[in-house]
């Protein structure tokens, strides 16, 4: 089991429920906010960069703008981790889904190339850039909130039923961008319709606000509180000065964790438009379909973390992940019939997305385990989510398989790291979330 043998398993209470939704509902409109961007890659290329621009060049300078997000999360998840350790998890928890709604509603409304040139892609590279800081503040946090708050012996489940929650964000877009393509013909989503979704991400901003204004801080905190165990000094200075060994590890997963979510979710839905010659809605269907089972694996993914351990899971899933994507790959080259099944099985295979967060929570000390959590993650989310699209989509001429053996490389790395830093690391690191004083 996940749990020290001290800790029986609590059930949920309506409150723990209560909390566990809220928290996920909030990251799942904020997700979206942020990963809806790139279900309207291929139009913002057109609308954002000179018409006589290479399309492949668009393409790729607007993943460009995409993945630049990505690099702005380590300073704002730094920034915030930093006040959710010394001043509460609830404000910092609050505050990110504001700065991410609200450059989403200004890219609804803001001109683009045609009106006012070169300004537009700057301007649209800018609010994706305050999307990253708010980005890299919300899910550091969002673990620990959920982690803090949730019985003992359910965290596992807790995090995945978060981590689906986040996910759900993604589903979101999907069938945002299904319904667009539906409603309206490409002409009319580059003309207008192509504001909408966004101008939708500005009203869910304002909602996720409201929702998480009835969350309580968490027990760990307050506890920490009482008993004046708040970080006394710079929360990070402590992260790397006494807890170096836990960064390692944390890099690693958080990379396996990536390179699930940029090929399942980022790269597959573009590439089965522009490789394998399907349709808008087509795509958008498949890719809602199998971001439902995504959500899914990472619930079943958090149940598998309570009866056997995190690391254990984690080592199950980095195997599982290629073997998912694989199949989805083989029938999309193949032209087969069963592509929408490949596409489920492979979200159930992606549920490492779901176990990783059960380790990350319990390598650090709860006095400054937002700030340990936010500098490993968001490091490794910057530089591996950054690369890895443009590399893909780059050498995706070279072999359509090349999403396949990428999984297959970070798989055998998950499996590795799992079983090499689950057998050193201390008993309670990667399996409960410990109370105030735990892994110091």
């Amino acid at each position: 089991m996940s749990f020290p043998p001290d800790a029986r398993p609590a059930p949920f209470s309506r409150s723990d429920y209560k909390t566990l939704g809220l928290a996920a509902l909030g990251g799942a409109l904020e997700i979206y906010d942020f990963i809806i961007f790139v279900f309207f890659a291929l139009t913002l290329s057109q609308l954002f960069f000179p018409p006589e621009m290479p399309e492949w060049l668009r393409l790729l300078q607007s993943f460009g703008i995409f993945v630049t997000g990505y690099l702005a999360r380590p300073l704002g998840g730094i920034l915030m981790a930093h006040f959710a350790d010394r001043l509460g998890r609830k404000k910092v928890f609050s505050l990110s889904i504001l700065m991410m709604a609200l450059p989403c509603l200004l890219i609804g409304i803001m001109p683009t190339y045609a009106q006012i040139g070169y300004f537009a892609p700057l301007l649209l590279l800018a609010l994706r850039v305050l999307q990253g800081a708010a980005v890299g503040g919300e899910v550091p946090s969002a673990w620990v909130f959920v982690a803090e708050h949730a019985p003992a012996g359910h965290r596992g489940y807790a995090l995945g039923f978060l981590q689906a929650g986040l996910t759900f964000g993604y589903l979101i877009g999907a069938l945002t961008a299904t319904l667009l393509a539906q409603l309206f013909t490409p002409a009319e989503i580059l003309d207008h319709a192509w504001r909408y979704p966004f101008l939708l991400g500005g009203v869910f901003g304002v909602i996720g606000v409201w929702l998480r204004r009835w969350l309580s801080e968490t027990p760990v905190f307050m506890a920490m509180q009482e008993q004046r165990d708040s970080a006394a000094e710079l929360p990070l200075r402590t992260v790397l000065r006494e807890h170096r060994l836990a960064l390692l590890p944390a890099a690693i997963l958080t990379c396996v964790l990536t390179s699930a979510v940029v090929v399942f979710v980022v790269i597959t839905p573009t590439m089965m438009q522009k490789t394998f010659g399907m349709s808008a809605s087509h795509t958008f269907a498949l890719s809602s379909l199998g971001i439902v089972f995504l959500n899914i694996g990472c619930v079943l993914a958090g149940l598998v973390v309570d009866r056997i351990g995190a690391w254990r899971t984690v080592m199950l899933y980095s195997l599982l992940l290629p073997l998912g994507i694989g199949l989805l790959y083989g029938c999309l080259i193949s032209g087969g019939d069963w592509v929408g099944l490949a596409y489920a099985i492979a979200g159930l295979g992606c549920g490492v997305v779901g176990a990783v967060p059960s380790v990350m929570v319990g390598l650090f000390p709860a006095r400054i385990r937002v700030s340990g959590i936010s500098f490993t993650y968001n490091i490794a989310y910057a530089l591996w989510a950054s690369t890895t699209p443009l590399l893909l989509i780059g050498l995706m001429p070279w072999s359509p398989w090349i999403c396949v053996m990428y999984c297959a490389v970070m798989g055998a790395v998950g499996v590795i790291s799992a079983g090499y830093f689950g057998a050193r690391m201390p008993r309670s690191a990667g399996s409960a979330v410990p109370g105030v004083c735990a892994g110091s």
